[in-house]
């Protein structure tokens, strides 16, 4: 499976199509319903085989491994603590077993930026007759073209605003990608911009509708069931980072060394150094999810962002390491450790970033 996505990737990495048949594949093979809970006839799969899954896809095509993260880390969500309408749920995980049914969070606004660091989403819903109608911009919203459920972040338009994430069914009429993913890394992706104009949704389909304040912002603490198996994801890029850098190693021989460059000190010496970064990184967020899924009490959820921040570093720092050996090779498009090289950039962009981590770490380790 790996390898078929990983060939499939060349062609979506070119093109910025949307991998649909990289996603059939990872569906049939059981990967995007992984962590539908037990309760709902899933395999109720927790945070270390996430990880794993992840990690596996990361190294194939992390665009679709990013895709499927994301629907991943709903069912999860559902599994572990139930919000969504009971009847509605039912009917994503019935149609989830038969297809790839893909589901993604809208947060990110253009005025915004991201919530991880506060602040009132724009996106407005307006109360009517029959539900609500939803209208507004997210930004970088990741799989937009392929995805059936929209889970939107907004604000309601009622005397005491409440927010909310509303449940909107892809294809909506007043749905409409009106930006374009124009990336370095990820380039499969499919991260659009997404316009919500006027689109009317049931009165049920919202979830956690509340009074804005703390309770309603991103809690950067509480994600390690996300924080983790996203740094597995960008270890499986390095990884396969590593891995080109092997056979480059192991079949390059240059006229005046007369065998390969695998035999030197120096290619042997940054084998080690990339080896050892990936296996403490490893070591750190499987060892983490581990303990998570374990419900081990003494593992803290800045336990958590921290190995997300030091698997992120270790995963760019081992891919530029790989580039910097092989000089030119390792930048010219078509090998495959440029493109690896881009990817792996996208490591340290999500929310919440390093910045905001290493605050939440360092403040709770300051708290008397």
């Amino acid at each position: 499976m790996t390898a078929r996505i990983a060939e499939l990737a060349v062609g979506y990495d070119r093109s910025g199509v949307f991998p649909a048949e990289s996603l059939r594949i990872a569906h049939g093979a059981g990967l995007l319903t992984a962590t539908i809970g037990e309760r709902y006839g899933g395999r109720g799969a927790r945070v270390e085989e996430s990880a794993r899954i992840l990690h596996t896809l990361g190294r194939g095509d992390p665009s679709v491994a990013l895709i499927a993260a994301m629907t991943l880390n709903t069912h999860a969500r559902q599994a572990v603590q139930p919000h969504w309408p009971d009847e509605l749920y039912a009917r994503v995980v019935k149609e989830s077993f038969e297809r790839p049914v893909l589901i993604n969070h809208a947060r990110v606004e253009p005025e915004l930026g991201s919530p991880a660091r506060g602040g009132l989403p724009a996106t407005l819903a307006r109360r009517t007759p029959d539900g609500w109608s939803l209208s507004g911009t997210k930004r970088f919203v990741t799989g937009a073209e392929g995805l059936d459920w929209f889970l939107v972040w907004a604000t309601t338009d009622e005397s005491e605003p409440r927010v909310g994430t509303f449940l909107v069914p892809g294809g909506s009429p007043g749905t409409e990608i009106t930006g374009r993913w124009d990336h370095l890394g990820l380039r499969a992706s499919g991260s659009h911009d997404v316009t919500f104009r006027e689109v009317a949704i049931p009165y049920e389909n919202v979830v956690g509708l509340g009074p804005y304040g703390p309770a309603a912002e991103q809690d950067n603490r509480a994600g390690a069931s996300l924080h983790l198996p996203l740094a597995a994801l960008y270890l499986g890029v390095a990884r396969a980072a590593q891995a080109y850098f092997h056979t480059f190693a192991q079949t390059r021989v240059p006229a005046n060394l007369g065998h390969p460059v695998a035999r030197t000190e120096r290619f042997r010496r940054t084998a080690g150094e990339i080896e050892v970064l990936l296996g403490a990184a490893e070591q750190l967020v499987f060892g983490g999810a581990a303990r998570v899924d374990a419900d081990d009490p003494s593992y803290t959820p800045e336990q958590a962002l921290g190995a997300r921040v030091l698997a992120d570093r270790h995963g760019v720092r081992a891919v530029e390491l790989a580039v910097r050996l092989l000089g030119n090779p390792g930048l010219t498009r078509g090998n495959p450790l440029e493109r690896h090289f881009r990817d792996i950039q996208c490591a340290p962009v999500h929310a919440p970033q390093e910045d905001i981590a290493l605050l939440t770490i360092g403040t709770k380790a300051l708290t008397p």
